[in-house]
């Protein structure tokens, strides 16, 4: 597939630029996110946007950094900001070129002046540093840099006060800053020994964030400088700025750290590398031996289901084991009673801890069923058990062996948005895919610990599978062939959603053959489209194909038409049962529909979900767990079923060559007999 390309005409148009987006991230909970000409358009934005203490959340300390080319005593700033209505400065017209690898690079030219700046995040350390290069220039040059404050959580907004702290203070090689108690210092510094800091404190007023208007939010913050960085520049020189929450002691090695650092950095030249780039962001270690998966860039956190949902794709295609199972058993750790801690609780996401099990099952095949059931055979038992006992009310086994997941008010499945306080879809009673989890993993757990001699367990649960299956079928199986969404004490919901597919592709599946298929069809004439499944089918009267601007509308169309990239892996695992190799091309051309999709949004990632109508438009976080580890599983099944049929016709060309061989032997004896 192709490399990321962006158009050098367009650079200083801002109705492309804007909508392109960079992300990078520490691999510790940190990151730097802001659109590719540097324009803070969302809240979530920043330069540095880190943890700072023990909890997941995030906050804004840098939100931007102004540079300033001063030839003449003629000022130039290069920088990009929206206040009220109005863009100012206007820096993007000095834009010639971006460059998304090794680092995010951009190169303005001003005149006689070319200055090319490279950001680079420093891994597993909270650390920006960007190279100012001046690649041409034909006379005297200085560089100024500014940067502007915000010192806040990342979901909210920072407001001019008195209680800012607007002194920088020396440090070697520049100052620190820090505006409130309880956040760490902040250190700027610069490997150019004649760099001056010029202190001047001053509020900046009504930086407009459009994409949080949009959404029906508070869309404006001020910004706090401290003052400038000013330095001279020569044509070829490079200068590196820093910002860390640690200082750098010995300021010359601010370039041999650059050095190094960027010498790590993969090439993102094609889909597949940019979206292995992808995934190892959204693993984040943190202190206390946790590991954990964050949902989606820039506003989520992590997210039980879509961790698991997520971890086979983003590990494992890369081979990355010990990071699965790093996440897993920080969350194995916590298990309580069965269930899992915070959001991956059934008590909250009914159908979470099930998703467990999938995930255990794409990690068998990299260390065997044996390792599975020593490292996790105990978690695995613990939750089956704890499903039966029920959790409470609102999650439980019935006597005829289903699960029940329901609670006034509230959706216990992923469709779990509300809208005036209610679910959009609560779907309350029996769901498809908790019930086809549900069987999964008692058969998976079964048949592992039957290879192990569990006796006790089998015993207690061999007859269930039985009795989910028989129950199911009778329940779910619609005379239009196909599966019911829900079914409770009132209604057999009959909705045709995405839900069903699960049910077709996981490894031990409820349904024939032939009833996978009818599902198939139903999928392909109704939900398929060529960013993913959607959540509902167009011909239903609740049908919302489009976001607007506002929140409440896009939480109403998300579970009710929106297309969702996960589901999609499900489906191809479905058609490769049923089609077998015949599948591969289609599958490959799955995989290629998205490749313009990381030239946009978020470049080098993929979005959370699009609109239900062509031309699909990006919707909800910018780059979402769930669909990278989606598209990378996808890129594993491929890739196992290239190497099954590259083994089967190695297979049968050795059987034919024995074949052969075998029947040359009698007339070369033949032939020795006459001479």
């Amino acid at each position: 597939m192709s490399a990321l390309t962006f158009d050098k005409k367009e650079l200083g148009n801002l109705e492309y630029s804007l909508q392109r987006e960079m992300l990078a991230t520490d691999r510790r909970g940190g990151y730097m996110s802001t659109t590719i000409v540097c324009c803070n358009t969302r809240k979530y934005h920043g330069l540095m946007v880190a943890p700072i203490d023990q909890s997941d959340d995030a906050y804004v300390l840098l939100s931007s950094l102004d540079e300033t080319i001063i030839q003449h005593d003629q000022s130039f700033n290069l920088a990009l900001h929206r206040y009220r209505g109005v863009y100012e400065p206007r820096g993007h017209k000095y834009i010639t070129d971006f460059e998304y690898t090794p680092t995010p690079t951009i190169t303005y030219r001003v005149g006689g002046v070319v200055l090319r700046k490279e950001l680079l995040w420093i891994h597993k350390r909270t650390q920006l540093m960007i190279r100012y290069t001046l690649v041409d220039a034909h006379s005297d040059t200085t560089l100024r840099l500014r940067p502007f404050f915000a010192f806040r959580n990342k979901h909210s907004l920072s407001k001019a006060n008195m209680d800012a702290n607007g002194r920088s203070y020396p440090i070697n090689g520049g100052v620190k800053s820090k505006l409130y108690e309880g956040f760490p210092w902040l250190h700027l510094q610069t490997n150019k020994a004649d760099a001056e800091f010029v202190a001047a404190p001053d509020w900046y007023y009504d930086f407009e964030y459009p994409e949080e208007i949009k959404r029906g939010y508070d869309g404006y913050e001020d910004l706090l400088t401290t003052g400038y960085f000013e330095m001279p520049i020569r044509k070829g020189e490079s200068v590196i700025f820093s910002a860390a929450t640690e200082e750098i002691e010995d300021v010359s090695m601010i370039a041999d750290m650059y050095e190094k650092s960027i010498a790590r950095r993969t090439h993102k030249i094609d889909f597949l590398s940019c979206l292995h780039h992808s995934a190892r962001q959204f693993i984040v270690r943190r202190p206390g031996n946790r590991t954990e998966v964050i949902a989606g860039y820039p506003w989520y956190g992590a997210v039980g289901r879509d961790t698991f949902l997520s971890l086979p794709g983003l590990t494992l295609e890369q081979n990355y084991k010990e990071d699965c199972m790093d996440v897993l058993d920080t969350m194995v750790r916590e298990m309580q009673d069965g269930d899992f801690a915070g959001s991956a609780s059934a008590t909250v996401a009914a159908d979470a801890p099930l998703w467990f099990f999938y995930t255990l099952q794409n990690l068998e095949k990299h260390i065997s069923a044996k390792g599975i059931w020593e490292h996790y055979g105990e978690a695995m038992k613990a939750v089956l058990e704890a499903y039966r006992r029920g959790f409470g009310a609102r999650v439980k086994m019935d006597d005829n062996g289903l699960i029940w997941a329901g609670a006034p008010g509230e959706a216990l499945t992923w469709m779990n948005t509300k809208v005036d306080g209610q679910p959009v879809a609560q779907r309350a009673g029996y769901a498809v895919e908790i019930e086809a989890l549900w069987y999964n993993a008692v058969c998976y757990t079964l048949a592992l610990a039957r290879k192990m001699k569990d006796k006790a367990f089998v015993e207690r649960w061999a007859s269930l599978p039985e009795l989910i299956k028989s129950s199911f079928i009778e329940k779910f199986w619609l005379k239009e062939e196909y599966l019911a969404d829900y079914v409770n004490f009132d209604e057999v919901n009959d909705y045709r959603r995405s839900n069903m597919i699960v049910a077709c592709a996981l490894d031990y599946s409820m349904l024939s053959e032939e009833q996978i298929m009818e599902v198939m069809s139903v999928v392909r004439q109704h939900l398929l489209t060529p960013r993913g499944l959607r959540s509902l089918s167009p011909r239903n009267p609740h049908y919302e194909p489009s976001y607007a601007d506002d929140q409440r509308s896009q939480d109403l169309a998300s579970r009710n038409g929106s297309i969702w990239i996960w589901p999609l892996m499900f489906y191809v695992k479905s058609a490769f049962k049923i089609a077998g190799e015949r599948f591969i091309f289609d599958a490959e051309d799955i995989l290629t529909a998205f490749n313009e999709e990381i030239q946009t949004a978020c470049i080098g990632s993929i979005g959370e979900c699009f609109e239900g109508d062509p031309p699909f438009h990006t919707r909800g976080c910018l780059s979402q767990a769930t669909s990278v580890g989606s598209l990378l599983n996808i890129s594993e099944q491929i890739a196992e079923w290239k190497a099954a049929m590259k083994k089967s016709a190695a297979k049968c060309l050795k059987t034919k060559a024995e074949k052969t061989s075998a029947e040359e032997k009698p007339k070369r004896k033949c032939v020795r007999k006459k001479k």
